[in-house]
């Protein structure tokens, strides 16, 4: 057992909360604002102003968000270059699989699994510009097979409990979808795809945004003193998801934005 953890230790794999829940976390959701979430406000201003190039470019993002969270994951958890690029057909496969709701989700577990196999056997053989590559890629893309649409029928079954919520009289239905949604946004989960799926228009639409509102802007107020102009930007346009490292540390930050979200 010692020279299993020797081995671990020379490998830099460290199996902790810290180098997962914060780490990996943190980085993938930079990853997914560097693609989806940047794709999305092109697409947006693509359809708001009429110019073809914000949406051509907004399209490019957001369609390689899979393999943007994986390598985000890849270097949070230090991996060899070899690791790191076969990161890219990790996510791609894992987000694919995962479905649109639960996507993100899937590339999260399946990339740390990957990353942690590739790291095991980078530099371990004379031809490790074979090995290294062949095996990140088939255990990352075999586990996605395996786990990943599972993932997207849970992040579904989280769709399916709002949904349910519409059907209550409004004020509490705007209460639950306003505070699911809002939760739903800064997990590592598709909330636009599940309010998409869903359909939730009318009185039940205007809860969820106001849901997102009051965490993304609800964060980035609240860390305006740590992260100035940058952070607030981030977070109030972009995505509360960058908070998830620092609510696996900390979960009672996120007490007030879903309180608000309710409220």
């Amino acid at each position: 057992m010692s020279g299993f953890r020797a081995f671990l230790k020379r490998k830099d794999i460290e199996i902790s909360l810290r180098r997962y829940g914060i780490d990996a976390l943190g980085a993938m959701a930079q990853g997914l604002f560097c693609s989806l979430l940047i794709g999305t406000i092109l697409n947006t201003l693509g359809s708001q102003t009429g110019v073809a190039i914000f949406s051509t470019v907004g399209g490019y993002a957001t369609a390689v968000s899979g393999p943007a969270m994986a390598v985000a994951i890849g270097y949070a958890l230090k991996c060899p270059p070899l690791v790191l690029f076969s990161m890219v057909p990790v996510g791609w496969a894992a987000n694919a699989l995962g479905g649109s709701a639960g996507g993100p989700l899937a590339v999260f577990v399946i990339a740390i699994v990957a990353a942690e196999v590739g790291k095991m056997v980078s530099k371990e053989t004379p031809v490790d510009v074979l090995v290294t590559p062949l095996v990140t890629i088939f255990a990352g893309v075999a586990l996605a097979a395996l786990i990943a649409p599972p993932i997207g029928a849970g992040a579904n079954y989280v769709g399916a409990l709002i949904k349910r919520a519409t059907v209550l009289q409004p004020f509490w239905m705007g209460i639950i979808v306003s505070a699911s949604v809002g939760i739903a946004l800064t997990l590592p989960i598709s909330s636009a795809a599940i309010c998409h799926s869903f359909n939730l228009v009318g009185l039940a639409g205007g809860a969820a945004v106001a849901g997102c509102c009051a965490n993304m802007v609800g964060f980035a107020v609240m860390s305006f003193r740590e992260n100035r102009w940058g952070g607030l930007i981030s977070q109030g346009l972009g995505t509360s998801m960058l908070q998830m490292g620092n609510i696996v540390k900390n979960p009672r930050i996120w007490i007030a934005p879903t309180l608000a979200s309710a409220i």
